[in-house]
């Protein structure tokens, strides 16, 4: 690969400088990344009701986001491998102003499939979110990377919060015209998530992972041959890797347990008595636990290892089930243990993260990261469209305890031996 032409001129000496202004754009690009996401999902599935004329297929539109997510992780890891970074982010939020503009052209149709197939590249906007964290570990050694994939998973905590109040608002922009107003946030999303591109388009460079592999010492950056597809280069690495099996597993089992449990805690909550205005607080609580400790998460995974915070994750994801499990009609018990899901989740996707781009050579990075985005979206997608049959047919306790029996499998890769000898990274 060809390195950028103000590669050659850099040099590590000014790597930190480079690291923080990496890391500030990265923010900013994840705010509005979270921001866009956030104004038009929380109105997907009233949409998808809208359109369809059934309430019954209301759950299709945000489950078209997931799969979207999942099928453009390793694309854009192929583009990201070859062309680097900002390439990558950039054309992952034009796909997604890209699907907004699609959705908003299917609610004036009005045409269901062409809906969903917006809503799948819409998808493309929570992909960027996504890999914008592995961006940010890209120009950091391991004893920081925990804390610079934090702060960027942190940021997501303004958007997340923001979007849903700004919703509303967007829709009344748009009354009096032929635009649906419930579909004209999904327009507020596309120019958002416009933004965010251009601020990486003009702002991402030198592209931090081209500027990794060229400062990387030679024979670390992977091995030399021929080319081969990403998800060939991702799986050979993972299988090459104990602590590359791990970071996998924790980040698709946390993902999906979390998913599954906090998509029917609203359904359950209104079985016993919630008003939205409660659902709403305890979704928000949830939120807050996902996003707002992930600095913490982060500076427990560089100093106490990543193997301890995977293990702190099992912990609070277990406790988390059995609070909300067998809360019944005990709300606040519902609200703490949807809280303690969202700090659990933090723990593993951050520690896992880490974790996973520490075990793998620096040419397979991108390929690998690619797949976990594939395997824990399309793991909770499944998780999630189960979930509901689950609940209905044995109720929210038993998805809990199945949520908790999803974590076995993590606890026993840490556990193993060959993870635990001294001088093994993570432990």
């Amino acid at each position: 690969m060809t390195p950028p032409p103000s590669l050659p001129q850099f040099t590590a000496a000014g790597l930190p400088a480079l690291q923080r202004r990496t890391s500030a754009v990265l923010v900013v690009s994840q705010i509005l990344g979270g921001l866009g996401v956030a104004i038009g999902i929380a109105l997907a599935p009233m949409l998808a009701a809208e359109v369809s004329g059934s309430e019954a297929l209301s759950g299709l539109a945000p489950t078209a986001s997931v799969v979207g997510t999942a099928l453009l992780s390793l694309p854009l890891a192929a583009l990201m491998t070859s062309r680097g970074r900002r390439s990558g982010l950039v054309l992952a939020y034009l796909i997604g102003a890209l699907g907004g503009g699609l959705v908003v052209l299917a609610t004036v149709l009005p045409s269901f499939p062409l809906l969903l197939l917006g809503m799948a590249a819409f998808g493309a906007g929570s992909l960027a979110g996504l890999q914008a964290r592995f961006a940010a570990a890209d120009l950091v050694g391991p004893e920081r990377r925990g804390r610079a994939i934090s702060t960027v998973v942190w940021a997501t905590t303004i958007g997340s919060v923001l979007g849903p109040n700004i919703s509303a608002p967007a829709s009344r922009l748009f009354r009096g015209t032929p635009v649906p107003e419930a579909a004209g946030p999904f327009l507020c999303s596309a120019a958002v998530f416009l933004l965010a591109g251009l601020v990486v388009a003009l702002a991402l460079r030198p592209d931090p992972l081209l500027t990794a592999r060229a400062l990387a010492p030679e024979g670390l950056a992977g091995p030399a041959g021929p080319p081969k597809r990403p998800l060939r280069v991702g799986i050979d690495a993972v299988r090459e890797s104990p602590m590359a099996r791990l970071a996998l597993v924790t980040v698709t089992v946390s993902h999906t347990a979390m998913v599954s449990i906090m998509v029917m805690t609203p359904v359950d909550l209104g079985r016993h008595g919630a008003g939205l205005q409660l659902i709403g607080l305890v979704i928000s609580g949830h939120i807050a636990g996902m996003y707002a400790f992930s600095p913490v998460m982060g500076w427990l995974a560089d100093r106490f290892g990543r193997l301890a915070v995977i293990g702190l994750a099992v912990g609070l994801l277990s406790l988390a089930a059995l609070l909300a499990g067998t809360a019944g009609p005990r709300h606040g018990q519902t609200a703490v243990g949807l809280f303690v899901l969202g700090l659990g989740w933090s723990a593993g996707m951050i520690a896992g993260s880490a974790l996973l781009t520490d075990a793998v050579p620096q040419s397979a990075q991108a390929a690998v990261q690619g797949l976990s985005d594939l395997t824990m979206n399309a793991a909770a997608g499944v998780g999630g469209a189960a979930a509901g049959v689950i609940v209905a047919q044995w109720g929210y306790g038993l998805l809990n305890a199945i949520g908790a029996a999803l974590l076995l499998p993590v606890a026993a890769l840490a556990l193993r031996r060959d993870l635990r000898r001294p001088g093994v990274a993570g432990g």
